[in-house]
């Protein structure tokens, strides 16, 4: 086994969700979960620009994404939510540390989206908080940044609740809905959370 291969397949329990692998078995609840969040999720969906590759259906991206994440450069993940009443756990969105560094930079960038359906319950900040501990924590990074649309402010909240530093525009920084968009930039180190993220998050909750 590799050095990055023990970091991936990996699941991350927390007080009351659970970052998962996607696997290809989950294609018709994640399609059915993009279809109804269509709206709400495109004009921050990232895109490529014309002539570049992607893959051409659900298994392909599973298989794309899951030979990366061995390779140590992401972590894709599916945000799921438990229930005490059924053994499935529904997926609520998705979460991906992407662009992973390693080296003198040991950096990772973190994307994510929540189902409209529970907008507002609290779900991203916990998702990301319990990415940020395990990069830290487990993966030994050093820095975490989430660079956002600044017209997006459901994201802008997520990372305000969090203690994220801004650290300004970004011009032209990603491929957004078809067009090349601004991003602000915000960033955490290890050393700005020495009691982990999500211990962070939950103290503002209680």
């Amino acid at each position: 086994m590799s050095e990055f291969e023990r970091h991936w397949p990996v699941t991350v329990q927390g007080p009351r969700l659970v970052l998962r692998p996607m696997r290809r078995r989950d294609k018709a609840e994640w399609m059915h979960l993009r279809r109804t969040n269509e709206q709400w999720l495109t004009p921050w969906d990232a895109t490529l620009p014309e002539g570049s590759g992607y893959p051409a259906d659900f298994a392909a991206m599973v298989s794309t994404q899951n030979r990366s994440a061995r390779l140590g450069q992401c972590l894709p993940w599916a945000i799921t939510l438990p229930s005490l009443h059924s053994k499935h756990a529904p997926i609520v969105g998705q979460l991906t540390v992407s662009s992973i560094m390693w080296g003198a930079a040991r950096s990772g960038s973190i994307g994510y989206w929540v189902d409209v359906r529970h907008a507002g319950e609290g779900i991203a900040p916990e998702a990301v908080a319990m990415a940020v501990d395990h990069c830290f924590k487990a993966m030994g990074l050093h820095r975490i940044e989430i660079n956002i649309r600044p017209e997006n402010g459901p994201s802008l909240r997520v990372v305000q609740k969090l203690g994220f530093r801004d650290e300004g525009l970004r011009k032209d920084f990603l491929h957004i809905n078809g067009n090349w968009a601004d991003h602000r930039s915000f960033a955490l180190t290890e050393p700005e959370v020495p009691d982990g993220m999500l211990n962070r998050w939950l103290g503002m909750t209680q």
